[in-house]
């Protein structure tokens, strides 16, 4: 059967999956499979994310990324490696290059409010004092951003073959990240080097990550037979794609989606972009171990044998964070 290749993000509805009805479930299941080995996003409605909370979200981080340069700076903690806090401007570049990308970030991570001794591994967040609603907004989209993320991986995990809950205790209390990104507009695209763009084309690190509407475009994935097309979230919908930590779990029988943020022309480069990405860790003692069902003799084995937490140590060096 020929491979069917879209030109848009295949558009799904979570309740589908929720609701309690099996046939609609595993359409779902069918669907995002199907999704994944075309283009390797999916636009879901239905999610836990609501519309006002996405606003309040963007309201927020507008503020923050509006503060001068030296008060965002006094919240980039050394020795962090970025985990936590503010991470400043060009200092993150794509695997493979060392020009740093044209964005600044804030990192807001897990909160473990459970007696569950993976909490020594995690950093305290960073809240910013200029901004004091920050805190209970950014908490509350990280939590329902990460209730979609388990659900997706419920779905995943039955398109795999595995039980629906394989990953439930391997992402509670993960490592996850939520990420507010200012692409900041530049005044003069001739002080910047010629090869600087808003984010070189990548894999993600994690699991999955679930995508915000952003406030412009910019975003390209490379879909599977090499064509660059524009992806636009509306604003109902998140944008759900496979990161690097389940396409050495699956041994490539899910592929990280390769994607990028283009520049925008160069009359507009002094506007502006923001984006919210969540990305979806497990906890750092799991193995990327490839699963045996993704093994076969058609499909050798891709990798040595990993843990999580070495994982992102090692591509964090590799995208300058870490020393």
């Amino acid at each position: 059967m020929s491979e069917v290749l879209y030109d848009q993000v295949p558009s799904l509805d979570l309740t589908d999956f929720t609701s309690g009805n099996p046939q609609q479930k595993q359409k779902f299941v069918e669907k995002l499979g199907a999704a994944y080995n075309t283009i390797g996003f999916v636009a879901i409605r239905g999610h836990y994310l609501s519309e006002d909370l996405s606003a309040q979200l963007y309201t927020a981080i507008k503020k923050f990324f509006a503060l001068p340069d030296e008060v965002k700076q006094k919240y980039e903690i050394p020795g962090l490696a970025g985990q936590r806090g503010y991470i400043g401007k060009g200092k993150e570049h794509a695997k493979g290059r060392n020009t740093g990308d044209l964005k600044e970030f804030f990192h807001v991570g897990q909160l473990v409010e459970e007696d569950d001794p993976i909490k020594s591994e995690y950093p305290e967040n960073v809240w910013p004092a200029e901004l004091p609603e920050m805190e209970a907004i950014a908490l509350e989209g990280y939590r329902s951003l990460e209730k979609t993320g388990v659900e997706m991986l419920r779905a995943i995990a039955l398109y795999l073959g595995l039980d629906e809950h394989y990953f439930d205790s391997k992402v509670k209390h993960g490592n996850s990240i939520l990420r507010p990104i200012h692409y900041f507009p530049i005044e003069n695209p001739d002080a910047v080097p010629a090869d600087a763009v808003r984010a070189a084309e990548h894999g993600d690190i994690n699991l999955i990550t679930l995508l915000m509407g952003a406030s412009a475009d910019g975003l390209q994935v490379l879909r599977h037979d090499g064509t660059w097309i524009p992806i636009t979230a509306l604003p109902e919908q998140l944008v759900v794609n496979v990161g690097d930590m389940l396409e050495r779990l699956t041994n490539k029988k899910l592929k990280s989606t390769i994607h990028r943020v283009v520049n925008p022309p160069r009359s507009m480069m002094n506007l502006p972009r923001y984006s919210i990405p969540f990305f979806m860790h497990p906890r750092s003692e799991v193995s990327l171990a490839a699963l045996p069902q993704c093994i076969d003799e058609q499909h050798s084995k891709q990798w040595e044998d990993i843990t999580a937490g070495d994982f992102l140590n090692q591509r964090l060096k590799e995208i300058g964070l870490k020393k």
